[in-house]
């Protein structure tokens, strides 16, 4: 990767950053997350309370990218052909007409994703992965980029379906907004006063330079003692003795990859540790099962993670 090459990323997604920001309030650094994970070609999971946010950062998103949008509201009763779509027999036509469903779009907002059964939740198994949809036997593409923002709510548990692991390992990161302090809330009523909302947005990059970044985040330098680094990291969970269920090699991948987005989002041509090291908890918390053991309570995985970090020799970053 040139110079040149990295700072086009940097400038593109600051176009970006900065547009989300006119209806977003003070969530920078999610908003770069969630940047580094669509770079990335990865998927995200927004876990957090409601009201803080999350369908107004998928809308707002899809609208920079001047990409189409849609949302499912999962529930109970949602059937796997609600997501993917349909063939409906036309008794003019003679024929079987398929009914597109929502997947088929570049941002998809899966809200609440846990309140849907098991079935339906893997119906996003496929799209996610290989970004393609199955329908009677046939095949059919995505839209490129396709990049779907789930939402959990971890207060209200009844009548939800945790997610099953092999489905959490399909998101990159796990990503809160949190509420705002004091100062972020008043300027959100302040800003909101008058007509403000994602729809007055208007498109800052295209899909198909979303499609170009992706590409060029791939020449981003990943030195091997980087490499060695995010390894040791990711399989020390795999030891660690408060734990059940360490990460898998994907979510190796993961770290690499959202690092190589970060890094060409700051500007550069290399990954840092210290990319690595920011990115650690938000790809790895969610891929991590803790052990039910008494004396663990209240011991949350993301100080599982901290703990790891302080314990792996960070490389030199000239290495």
């Amino acid at each position: 990767m040139t110079p040149d090459t990295a700072t086009h990323i940097h400038s593109q997604g600051k176009k970006i950053l900065d547009n989300i920001s006119r209806v977003i309030v003070g969530k920078e650094a999610v908003i770069e997350l969630v940047l580094a994970a669509l770079i990335g070609e990865g998927h995200v999971l927004l876990q957090d309370v409601p009201g803080v946010g999350k369908t107004l950062l998928a809308k707002s998103l899809a609208r920079s990218i001047g990409g189409t949008f849609k949302r499912i509201q999962f529930a109970p009763d949602l059937l796997p052909a609600d997501i993917t779509g349909f063939n409906i027999y036309d008794q003019k036509a003679g024929e079987f007409v398929f009914q597109h469903g929502p997947v088929l779009t570049n941002i998809l907002l899966a809200d609440e994703i846990n309140r849907a059964v098991p079935r339906t939740q893997a119906s996003l198994l496929e799209s996610m992965e290989e970004r393609h949809v199955t329908i009677d036997g046939t095949t059919m593409a995505l839209p490129r980029p396709f990049f779907v923002l789930a939402t959990e709510n971890p207060i209200e548990l009844e009548g939800t379906f945790p997610l099953p692991e092999a489905q959490l390992d399909r998101f990159v990161m796990q990503v809160r907004l949190g509420y705002p302090d004091r100062n972020e809330e008043i300027a959100i009523l302040e800003r909101f006063q008058g007509d403000v909302s994602c729809d007055t947005l208007e498109p800052v990059l295209t899909t198909e330079e979303i499609l170009t970044l992706q590409e060029e985040r791939r020449a981003v330098i990943v030195s091997a003692s980087v490499r060695a680094y995010i390894t040791d990291i990711v399989r020390a969970t795999r030891r660690d003795s408060a734990l059940d269920l360490g990460a898998s090699p994907r979510a190796s991948l993961s770290l690499m990859r959202v690092s190589q987005a970060r890094a060409a989002l700051q500007g550069r041509t290399f990954v840092l540790p210290d990319d690595v090291k920011h990115l650690a908890s938000s790809v790895l918390r969610h891929r991590l099962i803790l052990k039910t053991n008494e004396s663990l309570r209240g011991t949350t995985t993301d100080e599982i993670v901290a703990s790891i970090l302080d314990t792996i020799p960070v490389p030199d970053s000239n290495d």
